[in-house]
């Protein structure tokens, strides 16, 4: 046990090699479990880089001229390589044409070698039978320390793997020490630095209860950065098992989220690790997230074709979709409870809302017809003001143009009677030829102008923006309106009929009309709102 929690003491630094393709550290289950959704929800892309490296393999094996090659058997290995934890069908598809080769170039190791990979696949796969009868047919003696390793450790495999399919009490045990067997045989085959010398030790140890030595080589792995994704996965998931045979289901869902989390990163569909993970979530409740992961988890198996894992799979489905169906009852009956409960509350709430409402539908009338009152109080005020100004501008104005022509007449007047008494006719006349009534019509209006634009500094601009730019007018300088806008400059002070505006600038009320109407077929509003929008431009 001393041993074991100096593991957990190290265990921060595990979990930052099983992520060495991430940025982030974590420090909880939770983080773990949220960060393998992420993960699931990535997946599509790191299968998207696996079937790129297959599609480069492939064309390396097209392209090779000797199909009966050493370069062939090799292309088609590297190939192998890549599918033996990806997609059964398509690894067992490569180790027939490896077997194929190395039958065709008589080489009795490849020939050995193409099998053993047919049965790494068929265990995979959960061909239990297949993997014994192809192992069977191997005669190992007198073969390469490499080749010898292989051999006894799928064959150590396959029983541990039985055991564990078997899950009974008389014969998984015996199994389990025939697999124990297998894997000594094994090990003296690999280097003692080696990853499998390594694990391998570990998992013989595990199988036979000592857990804390088991401990030891795991953690000794899981510090080594030599490590694949896929070694660091397998390790991390095994270790699992210790953890969770000392009762510590948090460290095991640690080890196994993070093994999940380096499958999918490497594309391995062997669903072991989630597998478990789902089942310990289920455990402790949490039922949305073991269903995601058992999802996955079929997902991966049924892309694979691993047999076994189907009906480990159909053994905790069921129990998690009985618990999801439960829970579902149960959310049944509280909301019902909840919406009865909700109803009769809804029920006296409307009651008491209709009751102040007819208590405060008569007050609320009331002061709406205030609001209403108040607004067109304002309204009425403000045309009044506006209408006051205008007056006071235009008497003022008028006052002070009729004194300026009564003036103006009055020293005519004298003028012509001297003329007359002077008996000069002829300069009488001079004197009539000389008054201009069109400059001062345009004076006229050039004054009304001036006032109008007093009051409505903001006329032009405004009446401008109604129009597109090549149809906005453009005053000279000494010209303060166009006939066009002192139409509408009438309009705008109330002066909207059109007889009146004729008879004011000297036109026919046709020609008004016409004006008006050209006008407003330019605008870049309707004609119903143009005069609408002339009234909107405010005074000063």
């Amino acid at each position: 046990m001393i041993k074991l929690h100096l593991i957990v003491i190290l265990k921060f630094f595990l979990i930052i090699f099983l992520f060495t393709t991430s940025s982030h550290s974590y420090a909880s289950s939770d983080s773990l479990l949220s960060a393998l959704k992420r993960t699931i929800n990535e997946a599509p892309k790191y299968d998207a880089l696996k079937m790129n490296q297959i599609s480069l393999l492939k064309q390396a094996v097209a392209s090779n001229k000797s199909p009966s090659s050493q370069i062939a058997f090799s292309l088609t290995k590297q190939l192998y390589e890549a599918y033996k934890i990806f997609n059964y069908d398509s690894a067992y598809v490569c180790a027939g044409k490896m077997l194929k080769i190395a039958i065709s170039s008589n080489d009795s190791n490849l020939i050995i070698l193409s099998k053993l990979d047919f049965a790494f696949i068929m265990l995979s796969a959960g061909l239990f039978r297949e993997t014994f009868d192809t192992l069977q047919s191997i005669h190992i003696n007198q073969r390469p320390d490499s080749l010898k390793a292989q051999y006894y450790t799928l064959l150590g495999r396959y029983y541990l793997d039985l055991a564990f399919y078997d899950l009974d009490n008389y014969h998984s045990g015996g199994y389990d020490k025939q697999g124990s067997v297998y894997i000594d045989s094994a090990l003296k085959y690999y280097g003692i630095h080696s990853f499998e010398n390594n694990y391998y030790s570990g998992l013989k140890l595990f199988k036979e209860h000592k857990t804390d030595s088991a401990a030891i080589f795991f953690e000794k792995l899981l510090t080594d950065k030599r490590l694949t994704q896929h070694q660091a996965a397998l390790t991390a998931s095994t270790f699992s098992g210790i953890y969770q045979q000392k009762s510590l289901k948090e460290e095991s869902i640690k080890l196994l989220a993070a093994a999940a989390i380096a499958d999918i990163k490497s594309s391995t569909k062997e669903v072991l690790a989630i597998l478990n993970l789902a089942e310990l979530i289920y455990q402790n409740g949490d039922v949305q997230d073991a269903s995601m992961f058992i999802e996955k988890a079929i997902t991966d198996a049924d892309f694979y074709g691993a047999r076994q894992r189907k009906v480990q799979l159909s053994a905790i489905l069921p129990l998690i979709d009985n618990e999801k169906i439960r829970i579902a009852e149960a959310q049944r009956k509280y909301a019902i409870l909840y919406g009865v409960a909700v109803t009769i509350f809804l029920i006296v709430l409307i009651i008491l809302i209709l009751v102040i409402k007819r208590q405060n539908k008569n007050l609320e009338e009331a002061k709406q017809a205030i609001t209403d009152a108040n607004i067109v109080q304002k309204q009425i005020n403000a045309k009044l003001e506006e209408a006051n100004k205008i007056k006071e501008e235009y008497i003022g104005y008028f006052f002070k143009l009729d004194s300026e022509y009564f003036s103006r007449l009055n020293k005519l007047k004298k003028n012509i009677e001297k003329k007359l008494a002077d008996k000069k006719p002829d300069d009488v006349r001079i004197i009539l030829n000389n008054i201009q009534i069109k400059k001062e019509k345009e004076e006229l209006l050039n004054n009304f102008d001036k006032v109008f634009l007093r009051i409505f500094p903001n006329f032009v601009t405004a009446y401008n923006n109604l129009f597109k730019e090549e149809d906005k007018v453009k005053l000279n300088k000494d010209k303060y309106l166009n006939t066009d806008m002192r139409i509408f400059a009438l309009i705008r002070i109330g002066i909207s009929e059109n007889e009146k505006i004729a008879e004011i600038l000297e036109y026919s009320v046709n020609t008004i009309y016409a004006y008006k109407t050209r006008i407003k077929n330019k605008s870049i509003v309707s004609k119903e709102e143009f005069e609408k929008n002339i009234m909107e431009i405010q005074s000063v």
